[in-house]
């Protein structure tokens, strides 16, 4: 019982810290990378379809992307995609390529993305938070139901803390790494 309630807190509080991961990578830095356009859909064929899987995405240079359709006809709604998106990019289409120049951040861009980044790690950490709230109320309900006792239910709170301290940690970890690569320069 109270492994089963530990089990399914660390998964949840993994896929947590695996989505703070993920929304990091789409926060831009000084340096293109493909994952960038990754949340970038398209229509293709009258269906909503993720940009990489209607063209080809290459880092030509640190402050390049190129977009290579796989059909001439895409070049269009790929660019009107990307000037949607809330990317703020400005693609520049040369025949059968989308060239996505990336301008360098400013300071004050820097410090604008620094303080997303921190908020984004601010709800993760309530995130797991919150699986630990509901860890610890399930094991209370088996303490009052008398399936487990008293120190069994102590056990079990102390492990599940011990585990939201280690991925809130994890948490600060992405953070500190992510905030010293929007400084770079």
């Amino acid at each position: 019982m109270i492994e089963d309630i530990k089990k399914d807190a660390e998964q949840r509080m993994a896929k947590s810290v695996e989505s703070l991961n993920h929304d990091f990578h789409k926060i831009r830095t000084g340096r293109a990378h493909t994952s960038l356009l990754d949340h970038i859909t398209v229509t293709y064929y009258g269906t909503q379809v993720p940009l990489n899987q209607a063209a080809n995405v290459v880092a030509s240079d640190a402050r390049t992307l190129t977009v290579t359709p796989f059909e001439k006809s895409m070049i269009q709604p790929i660019e009107k995609a990307i000037m949607e998106s809330d990317l703020g990019l400005t693609p520049n289409s040369a025949g059968n390529v989308i060239r996505i120049p990336l301008p360098p951040l400013t300071e004050e861009r820097r410090k604008d993305l620094i303080k997303i980044v921190r908020g984004e790690a601010e709800q993760a950490r309530v995130a797991v938070r919150n699986i630990r709230r509901d860890a610890n109320s399930d094991l209370k309900a088996l303490l009052k139901e008398k399936e487990i006792t008293e120190d069994d239910e102590k056990r079990g709170e102390d492990d599940i803390q011990k585990l939201t301290d280690r991925y809130v940690a994890e948490i600060d970890k992405l953070l500190s790494g992510k905030e010293e690569e929007l400084m770079e320069v």
